[in-house]
């Protein structure tokens, strides 16, 4: 199970897309740039699996950033985004059992591009659902382990997925929420010994405001 359910906004948000609509027109659709700013929040999974030959229990932690997003509609209902941010501090735990614990810490950029489908673009409705598909590049850097040594992190390539909502407000503001999954898979090493895969596969949930050029 993740560590932290998924915020109430972004589940309420697209559970009401359906059913609501806007006797406003908002020309919502084909030919939009837009822009998503907020903080977004990296939930690793709970289990990172081990490494050292199964000698260490891998933890990695949450951690939040300003992030943002840039996207383009290409047709009312299809578009693709491409999301960046600041980069993320993780603390790491390495647990070797009988209370021995190792502290360590990495930073992560994320870029993500998706292809996103919007159902209800193109109509009147005041609440836009989408979801995406895509790729996650990751790359890390200031890796640190208790008591010295070379702690690398390989960057990683895997897939994405993609499921949000905007709330327009008028023809250029709209709230946003959002949340991606991706797969990050990064092998481990300490000095010149590789010690193992660590499996991270995030949920990114991220929350502000939407504005389209």
């Amino acid at each position: 199970m993740r560590k932290n359910a998924l915020p109430s906004l972004l589940v309420a948000g697209i559970a009401a897309a359906a059913f609501t609509t806007s006797t406003q027109a908002f020309a919502y659709g084909a030919g939009d740039f837009f822009t998503r700013v907020g903080v977004a929040k990296v939930e690793p999974k709970s289990d990172n699996g081990t490494i050292a030959n199964g000698t260490l229990d891998v933890d990695v932690q949450d951690d939040s950033a300003f992030a943002f997003t840039l996207g383009y509609r290409f047709t009312d209902k299809l578009g693709v985004e491409l999301l960046a941010a600041e980069p993320f501090d993780h603390g790491i735990t390495l647990d070797a059992g009988g209370g021995t614990e190792i502290g360590a810490s990495t930073d992560h950029l994320p870029p993500t591009l998706t292809v996103q489908y919007y159902p209800l673009g193109g109509t009147d409705a005041r609440v836009q659902p989408y979801a995406g598909i895509g790729i996650n590049y990751t790359t890390f850097s200031d890796e640190e382990i208790d008591g010295g040594g070379d702690l690398e992190l390989d960057d990683s390539w895997g897939a994405a997925g993609q499921v949000g909502v905007d709330l327009l407000i008028d023809d250029n503001w709209a709230l946003n929420a959002a949340a991606w999954y991706l797969d990050i898979d990064t092998d481990v090493k300490l000095g010149p010994d590789d010690l193992g895969e660590v499996e991270i596969d995030p949920v990114v949930v991220m929350a502000g405001v939407s504005y389209r050029f």
